[in-house]
C-alpha cells in the first residue's frame, strides 16, 4: 500500500474519497467546513437531518457532494471535541479505514491527520495514522486456498498536513510509522503462523534473514553449543520435544561509538506450549502457538529499529524450543541447574517460560548491557490481574519502568507497573533446591517476575508479561503485534537522549484552527 503526505484543500482533491471529521456537537472540522461551504451547506443539511451525530467511530458515506472534485466524502465521528485525545484519534482513524474497506475507494485523502490532539504534533499524527491504518488492514491469509474477500483493497492513502511547512515533519512521521508497522506485521505473521511451520528452526532462519537484509549480525546456537554454555534450565524444557532448540543472537551496532553499552531485548520463544507433563486442558490449546509472542515482538522490534537506523547498539536474544510431553520430558519434582549455577525445583512443567528466560538473562551479562528487557507470554495470572488491556511491567529500577510505561502511553500500547517486593520472593522457597519454579496461585505473575529477577541482578532489568496482550481470541482471533510499538518508542526515546535531543513526547503542536493559511496547495 502507498502513503503520501500532502498539504492541500479538500475541495480540490480529485480522488475516490475524502475523509473529514465531525464532533458530537455537530461542529465541523476545518476540512469538513470547507467542503460544506463549497457545496452550499450540503453537509450541514445532512447533519441537521440527524443522519450523522458525530459519535466517536461513527461513519457516513456521502456520494456526489455538489461542487467537489471527489467521488465520495466520508464523514467520521470524533466524539466530544473537548475530550479529543490520542485514543480518540486512533479510534476515529481505525473507523475510517474500516469504512473505506466497505467501498470501492481504492484511493483516499484523509484530513483527520490535521486535527488537534493535545500534546501531539504533526509527526506523531502521521506516524500513528500510518500504524493504525496498516494494523487495521492486516490480514493473514497465507494458509487459505482462497483468500477471504474483504472488499476492494485500499491502494493509496494520502495524509493531509495543515501547512506546507509541516511536510518535512509529516515525512519523518510516515517513515517511522512504516517501520513500526513493518515490525508489527513481522510479529503478527510469526505469531499467526502455525506451530508445525513456525518451529525453532523457522525463527532462527527469520533472524538470519533479518540480519542479511538489514546489515546486522546473527548467531544461532544449537543443542550442543547451548549445553556447552551450561544452559541446563533451557535444555530441560526442550528435552521433551523432537524439534531441536535454538538460541538466537542478533546484534545491531547503530551508535556512533560501537563500544557504547547496548540495550538487550530477550524474547520467550516457546513455539508450542502443551504444558509438558503438566498438560494443559485441550480447550484453547491451539492458541499456544502464540507462546512465542515475546520472541515475535523482539524480532519485530529489532526489524523496526534497524530499518529506522536508530543511533543505538541493540542486542536481541531468543531462546526457542517446544514444550512437549514425552518419555524424555521434564517431570514435576525434577531439579535442574541453570547457566547461573542456581538449582531449580520444577513443581510445574507448564511454568517453562521462566526456565528458558533465566538462562538467556544470564547470557545477557556478557554484553555489559545498559539495560535488559525481557518480553514473554509468561502467566495466565497476568490476564486475571490486568485483562487484555495492559501489559504487566516489572523492573528492578523504577526509572526504567517509568520510561517504558511512558513510551507505551505515547503510542497507545499501555503497560502497568506491578510490584516486585521482597515479600513475594519468599513464595519461591524450595526444601530441595535454591528455588522452586512457581510460587503458587496467589500473585502468580508477580512471583514469576520475582523468579526472573534473581537472574538479572547484574544490570538494570525490566520484564513485560504480554500474556494478555500478545493475541486476541474469539472471532477476531490473531496476534496483535504488541508490544512492538512500546519497545520502539522506548528505544527511540533512548536514542534521542543519547543524541542530546528532547524526547518528542508531550511536545505541543500548533493548532490547525488558529490560521487560515492551512490549505495553500493542491
Amino acid at each position: 500500500m502507498e502513503f503520501n503526505i500532502k498539504s492541500g484543500s479538500p475541495e480540490k482533491q480529485r480522488v475516490a474519497c475524502v475523509i473529514v471529521g465531525i464532533y458530537e456537537t455537530r461542529k465541523l472540522t476545518l476540512a469538513a467546513d470547507l467542503l460544506d461551504r463549497i457545496s452550499n451547506g450540503f453537509i450541514s443539511d445532512v447533519i441537521r437531518r440527524g443522519d450523522m451525530e458525530g459519535k466517536l467511530g461513527s461513519t457516513l458515506l456521502l456520494h456526489s457532494v455538489p461542487h467537489t472534485l471527489c467521488d465520495r466524502v466520508l464523514l467520521v465521528g470524533l466524539g466530544k471535541e473537548r475530550e479529543f485525545r490520542a485514543k480518540e484519534y486512533r479510534e476515529a482513524t481505525r473507523a475510517a479505514v474500516r469504512a473505506l474497506g466497505q467501498t470501492a475507494s481504492g484511493e483516499a485523502v484523509s484530513y483527520l491527520s490535521e486535527l488537534t490532539v493535545k500534546k501531539h504534533d504533526v509527526e506523531w499524527m502521521i506516524e500513528q495514522a500510518c500504524v493504525v491504518t496498516l494494523d487495521t488492514l492486516y490480514r493473514f491469509d497465507t494458509y487459505r486456498s482462497k483468500a477471504d474477500e474483504h472488499g476492494r483493497e485500499l491502494r493509496k492513502l494520502t495524509l493531509a498536513v495543515p501547512r506546507r511547512s509541516d511536510l518535512a515533519d509529516g515525512e519523518r512521521g510516515l517513515a517511522r510509522g512504516l517501520s513500526i508497522a513493518a515490525g508489527m506485521k513481522l510479529a503478527k505473521d510469526l505469531g499467526n503462523t502455525p506451530g508445525n511451520v513456525c518451529t525453532p528452526a523457522y525463527l532462527a532462519q527469520t533472524a538470519r534473514s533479518l540480519a542479511a537484509d538489514f546489515g546486522a549480525e546473527a548467531k544461532v546456537l544449537g543443542r550442543e553449543e547451548i549445553s556447552a554454555l551450561g544452559m541446563g534450565a533451557f535444555l530441560a524444557v526442550a528435552q521433551g520435544a523432537d524439534t531441536e532448540p535454538q538460541f538466537i543472537e542478533l546484534v545491531y551496532r547503530g551508535a556512533a561509538d560501537v563500544e557504547e553499552k547496548p540495550l538487550v531485548l530477550v524474547g520467550k520463544g516457546i513455539t508450542f506450549d502443551s504444558g509438558g507433563i503438566s498438560l494443559k486442558p485441550g480447550e484453547g490449546m491451539d492458541e499456544m502457538k502464540y507462546d512465542m509472542g515475546g520472541a515475535a515482538a523482539v524480532l519485530g522490534t529489532f526489524r523496526a529499529v534497524v530499518e529506522m537506523k536508530l543511533p543505538i547498539n541493540l542486542v536481541a536474544l531468543v531462546p526457542t524450543c517446544e514444550n512437549m510431553p514425552s518419555g524424555r520430558a521434564l517431570k514435576p519434582g525434577d531439579i535442574v541447574t541453570s547457566m547461573a549455577g542456581k538449582t531449580i525445583e520444577v513443581l510445574n512443567t507448564d511454568a517453562e517460560g521462566r526456565l528458558i528466560l533465566c538462562d538467556a538473562l544470564t547470557y545477557a551479562e556478557r554484553f555489559e548491557p545498559a539495560a535488559v528487557i525481557d518480553v514473554a507470554t509468561l502467566t495466565g495470572a497476568c490476564i486475571i490481574a490486568l485483562g487484555h488491556v495492559a501489559t504487566g511491567l516489572y523492573s528492578n529500577q523504577d526509572s526504567l519502568a517509568r520510561d517504558l510505561a511512558a513510551a507505551g502511553e505515547e503510542v497507545g500500547d499501555r503497560a502497568w507497573h506491578m510490584p516486585l517486593w521482597d515479600e513475594y520472593q519468599e513464595l519461591l522457597k524450595s526444601p530441595f533446591a535454591d528455588m522452586a519454579n512457581i510460587g503458587g496461585r496467589p500473585g502468580g505473575s508477580i512471583t514469576a517476575a520475582c523468579f526472573l529477577s534473581r537472574f538479572a541482578k547484574a544490570y538494570d532489568w525490566a520484564h513485560l508479561d504480554i500474556a494478555g496482550t500478545a493475541w486476541k481470541s474469539g472471532k477476531d482471533k490473531g496476534s496483535t503485534g504488541r508490544p512492538v510499538p512500546l519497545l520502539v518508542q522506548f528505544l527511540q526515546d533512548r536514542a534521542d537522549i543519547a543524541l542530546g535531543r528532547t524526547v518528542r513526547r508531550g511536545r505541543p503542536r500548533r493548532d490547525a484552527h488558529d490560521t487560515h493559511d492551512v490549505h495553500d496547495a493542491d
